[in-house]
């Protein structure tokens, strides 16, 4: 648990998908062990949930899981910033990838001739260097409900690079 400036607590979990990734535990019952305990808007003012996936269909079934018990479940590894960003049913903000923070003139991040070359050849022998251009930040804005903990707003953010840019008050 983390505690800002302000004396809010903040709870921030990682947690890693299982479909087309290393085996692991099951990340659904993870997931429900880390947050036992855990009400949220009173232990916890807000529950962040980083899930670490491969597959989208898992990420959306992860967010629907956690609806109404954490304010944010946010989708990583994929590194392509999706345009499903919502508040789901129960309260929660959702987006199934944020996207990287990175040079978009590449291969997910990495300078393009390496992983281009593995494509063609099926060859993995050179090693991936990282893209040096301009860098987009990809994110979200959450505002949460203080009594609650629930989401109230989510916005993408997407600022500098080659992606368009994108802020709360272009939405």
């Amino acid at each position: 648990m983390y505690q800002d400036r302000e004396g809010r607590n903040v709870l921030i979990i990682n947690i890693q998908g299982q479909h087309g990734m290393a085996a692991i535990d099951d990340p659904f019952a993870e997931i429900d062990r880390q947050l036992e305990g855990v009400k949220l808007g009173r232990e916890a003012d807000a529950v962040i949930v980083d899930f670490h996936a491969e597959a989208t269909s898992e990420k959306n079934g992860m967010g629907h899981h956690l609806d109404g018990r954490v304010s944010l479940v946010v989708g990583t590894h994929t590194h392509i910033p999706t345009a499903d960003d919502q508040i789901l049913s129960g309260g929660t903000a959702y987006i199934t990838d944020l996207g990287m923070c990175g040079d978009y003139d590449s291969v997910i991040g990495m300078e393009k001739s390496e992983p281009l070359r593995r494509f063609v050849t099926k060859l993995s022998e050179g090693r991936f260097n990282p893209a040096a251009g301009p860098a987009t930040v990809c994110g979200v804005i959450v505002e949460t409900d203080p009594a609650s903990g629930l989401a109230v707003s989510v916005h993408p953010l997407r600022v500098g690079g080659r992606l368009r840019e994108q802020t709360p008050a272009d939405t």
